[in-house]
């Protein structure tokens, strides 16, 4: 799906109907999510073993006929997001009753509830700002200056270089560079306002401007 793309329901409107592209797209999104909750649910578990398997079942739930994505609701504010939370939620109750039964479930007790809350935000987060970036760059596309930009930001925040640095690794005036720093956060900024509202096509701009504000908070 490109930029132009209106919202996350046709993404899944088109995987839920079978479209293999689609299909892809929504695993590329959605997966490290997947992997990432029950990375965090399971880590002292023997269901450990089971992530890579309980991460394909999420996409099997979501593909199949009369699956999870041809029941979900395009209606609340929040978008797609909680959705899929609960989605990862009732997979995981599944594995946890299997193999089991009679212990009860992480989530059943408010700190690990708020636990795996924190964890499935965090993924979220970082799977939202990965596309952002991948947005970023598509939208520079064919501008020279603006994709330098985006390999700036990623040396910034992939890399951990601090903007004297790359000005000297680059042969730049370090003032500059800060400038054009500066601008690259604001298209930065731009992408990920478009990423979250693919997510969120009922929200107001308001709530979209804090949701990315929270996206934010997630990582610190």
């Amino acid at each position: 799906m490109t930029v132009t793309d209106a919202t996350c329901w046709t993404l899944i409107g088109a995987a839920a109907g079978g479209d293999a592209v689609a299909r892809g797209d929504f695993a590329r999104r959605y997966q490290p999510v997947a992997r990432s909750y029950f990375t965090t649910r399971w880590h002292a578990s023997p269901l450990r073993v089971a992530i890579d398997d309980a991460a394909q079942d999420v996409f099997v739930e979501c593909f199949k006929p009369n699956g999870v994505l041809g029941k979900a609701n395009e209606s609340p504010e929040d978008g797609f997001r909680p959705f899929f939370h609960g989605v990862l939620r009732n997979v995981a109750r599944r594995y946890e009753e299997k193999h089991r039964p009679g212990v009860p479930l992480p989530d059943e007790a408010p700190a690990d509830d708020t636990t795996l809350g924190r964890a499935f935000d965090k993924a979220w987060a970082v799977s939202q700002l990965r596309e952002a970036g991948r947005v970023m760059a598509e939208m520079a596309a064919g501008n020279e200056r603006t994709m330098r930009r985006v390999e700036l930001l990623q040396l910034r925040f992939q890399e951990g270089l601090p903007i004297r640095d790359i000005a000297v690794r680059w042969g730049q005036d370090a003032a500059k560079l800060h400038h054009e720093y500066a601008t690259a956060r604001e298209e930065f900024r731009t992408a990920l306002q478009r990423v979250v509202a693919f997510h969120m096509p009922n929200a107001a701009g308001s709530r979209v401007d804090a949701a990315c504000r929270e996206l934010l908070a997630c990582l610190g």
